[in-house]
């Protein structure tokens, strides 16, 4: 495959996965500060399909386009910078395995009360704050390896 080829996936793929999350987080959010049980149940249906569609294979594209355009520049894996960005990358991953269980199970809950005409129960709270908790820092994860993978900091001493 083409440098061009590999660095255009990897740069759409990043936007999808980032923009995906972006996009879902602040629906989903919406939707929680709402707290319409029809709503919730419609936004999470949507927030866990987006995850399935967009965010899973960007996933794994952006580690293998990524190590391929290393290859491709003649870049050492173990560049200090490009550790850096797979040590983010894991944490935001370490964030996301979590947070699709629980968008999983915010889904069910809401589908739930809303067929049986009730709010939301407090396990749907419980879920949904730590839900906000986890995305944080793989937000700031991400957005700290695009840095790193933009500028390509030198950390020799």
């Amino acid at each position: 495959m083409s440098y061009e080829l590999t660095k255009w996936l990897h740069i759409v793929s990043a936007l999808l996965l980032f923009g995906t999350g972006l996009g879902s987080a602040f629906y989903k959010l919406m939707a929680d500060l709402h707290g319409d049980v029809r709503v919730l149940a419609v936004v999470n249906r949507h927030v866990v399909l987006a995850d399935w569609l967009f965010t899973t294979p960007t996933v794994i594209l952006q580690p293998v386009t990524g190590v391929y355009l290393l290859h491709q520049l003649g870049i050492p894996l173990l560049e200090p910078w490009a550790v850096i960005v797979y040590g983010l990358y894991a944490l935001a991953g370490i964030c996301w395995l979590p947070v699709v269980w629980l968008q999983i199970r915010m889904r069910d809950l809401a589908i739930a009360a809303r067929e049986n005409n009730t709010p939301p129960p407090a396990a749907y709270w419980r879920l949904q704050r730590a839900w906000f908790a986890l995305g944080w820092p793989a937000f700031i994860a991400l957005l700290a390896a695009m840095w790193l993978m933009v500028d390509k900091p030198d950390f020799t001493f």
